[in-house]
């Protein structure tokens, strides 16, 4: 088999949840847009990616990137599910939940690359530091793969920079599943101390 199928058998293997996209057409979108990022990076695996919420902060103690991406994608689509049983006049597009929370940290291929991550600590006012983050590098990744421009969406604005726009339906069930997988792994425990972003820091009472 040729490298390039075994890349997209790889990411396969490593998103199982791409299996419950019922559009063939998205599904195969899905695993296109992960085969790009991965192949425009030093990494050949999603699971080589620092299991973390951005480089080197909130970091799990166990486990790898996969294990954060298919938790936010399964925590993400409970709700879907819940919504979609009890409040059937909301329309939540559970196909865009999934393909959206599998693709939401996609850009992460870039942002966490050591390749770059070099650089831009050798040269921070040469193109900045990060020159993208994640967060906007992952929607360039999902139009330029021809995913739609609502999971485009999710993975724009399911961090910080949603705060500037109006987040879809999809979107929101991803971003709360993404806030609820590092406060849920914090409190579990598996997140490494030295690590925990200032937003998780528990205050100190006085």
């Amino acid at each position: 088999m040729s490298e390039k199928g075994n890349l997209r058998e790889r990411i396969a293997e490593e998103l199982p949840e791409v299996s419950q996209i019922k559009d063939e057409v998205l599904r195969r979108q899905v695993i296109d847009a992960w085969e790009l990022a991965l192949q425009r990076s030093s990494f050949s695996s999603i699971r080589e990616i620092q299991p973390a919420g951005n480089p080197n902060s909130m970091v799990l103690t166990r486990g790898d990137q996969t294990d954060h991406i298919r938790g936010v994608t399964r925590l993400a689509t409970v709700m879907a599910d819940e919504i979609i049983a009890s409040n059937p006049d909301i329309k939540v597009r559970r196909d865009i939940v999934v393909a959206g929370g599998l693709c939401h940290d996609i850009g992460k291929a870039w942002e966490f690359d050591p390749v770059n991550q070099k650089r831009w600590r050798d040269t921070p006012r040469a193109t900045g530091m990060p020159s993208l983050r994640h967060s906007v590098y992952g929607a360039h990744i999902c139009l330029t793969a021809g995913l739609p421009e609502e999971v485009a969406h999710i993975a724009a604005a399911h961090s910080g920079e949603g705060e500037l726009l109006v987040r879809s339906l999809e979107n929101t069930i991803v971003h709360f599943a993404d806030i609820g997988y590092w406060s849920i792994m914090l409190a579990g425990g598996v997140i490494d101390p030295a690590t925990i972003a200032g937003k998780y820091k528990r205050p100190i009472s006085l």
